[in-house]
């Protein structure tokens, strides 16, 4: 596959010149709402520096704050564990910032899904912006690489993409057609594994850019959503079979149902316990066990605030964003 190296386009935010302005200049200190939920387990904070931020993809920063991606307003955040925002602005109110991760070179990595773009933004605020060789790409999920890169997807473009943290860019092509690429996460046997969210499969691919698709149980109706290495292999969420699934490494698929007629389940992660977590667009966030054990947490108003990605955090905490709900939410988790 050719090679294309690209041209970041740099841009210093105003208020992050040293580190220290980063934590001033817009910071808003926001009020927690401790949940009803099992003697305050859940507590949530506002994202109340921008009106329908919309938070998607959220990660755990090396300053140990929180970071996330507001798709609605084009920007990205930071929030300390006592609940105080940040704003950072792309480059525009319509770039469509969507996943985001820590990258290897300790600055946080996001996907711009409508201005095509991966960005890059240090803990002081020093944000760079590298735009995909073909418009309309739609990148969507981004994950650090065993090889020192940063892995995406292509929604649109239905191809997976690496970049170098010097910006250097290379795109492999999705076999199956039309199968909207998703979510991406590094497994542990030294390659990436990403679901389709059209194609219904989920698909490894090498660092060398070999790349195997596994057909799931359902198919495209099933709707393969988020994914994390987990015990056993990786895990998946697939919300159009409402139930998760774990793939081993030649592909096996065992299929984990969950409780409720009504279960969404979107973003997952691995908990600071050892556990897999998963946000349920019903107003839930739950816990799954190596053997399929289910343990539900759930959101007030959780009908309305829509837990969407989620991500272990300061504190041994797992941490979430509310879509509708412009805010961020910790779970403290419970022993086992």
């Amino acid at each position: 596959m050719p090679t294309n190296p690209r041209c970041g386009r740099r841009v210093r935010w105003p208020a992050a010149a040293a580190a220290g302005a980063l934590l001033a200049a817009t910071a808003v200190t926001a009020g927690a709402a401790a949940a009803r939920a099992g003697a305050d387990t859940v507590t949530e904070y506002p994202v109340t520096t921008t009106a329908g931020a919309a938070p998607v993809g959220i990660t755990a920063g090396p300053d140990g704050a929180l970071w996330f991606a507001e798709h609605g307003a084009g920007r990205i955040g930071r929030m300390a564990v006592d609940g105080t925002v940040t704003d950072i602005p792309t480059s525009g109110p319509d770039t469509g910032p969507a996943e985001i991760v820590q990258g290897p070179d300790r600055a946080l990595w996001f996907t711009e899904t409508t201005a095509g773009r991966i960005g890059r933004v240090t803990p002081a605020g020093l944000l760079t912006e590298f735009p995909l060789p073909a418009a309309g790409s739609g990148p969507a999920g981004i994950a650090s690489g065993p090889d020192g890169a940063l892995w995406f997807t292509e929604g649109t473009g239905n191809r997976i993409g690496r970049i170098t943290t010097a910006g250097r860019i290379t795109e492999y092509q999705v076999p199956t057609p039309d199968a909207s690429p998703h979510s991406i996460a590094a497994g542990g046997d030294g390659a990436l594994w990403f679901t389709e969210l059209s194609g219904g499969k989920v698909g490894r691919i090498t660092p060398a850019g070999q790349l195997t698709e596994f057909p799931l149980p359902g198919g495209a109706s099933g709707f393969p959503g988020g994914i994390v290495a987990g015990p056993g292999g990786m895990w998946l969420t697939a919300s159009g079979g409402q139930a998760v699934l774990r793939v081993d490494r030649a592909g096996h698929v065992t299929r984990f149902p969950l409780p409720g007629p009504d279960s969404l389940p979107g973003g997952i992660t691995r908990g600071p316990d050892g556990q897999v977590w998963y946000a349920d667009q019903a107003g839930r966030v739950g816990r799954i066990t190596a053997s399929g054990t289910v343990t539900a947490f759930p959101v007030p108003d959780g009908g309305e605030k829509v837990p969407l990605r989620l991500t272990a955090g300061p504190g041994g905490a797992v941490w979430f964003t509310e879509l509708l709900g412009n805010a961020i939410g910790r779970i403290r988790v419970p022993a086992r």
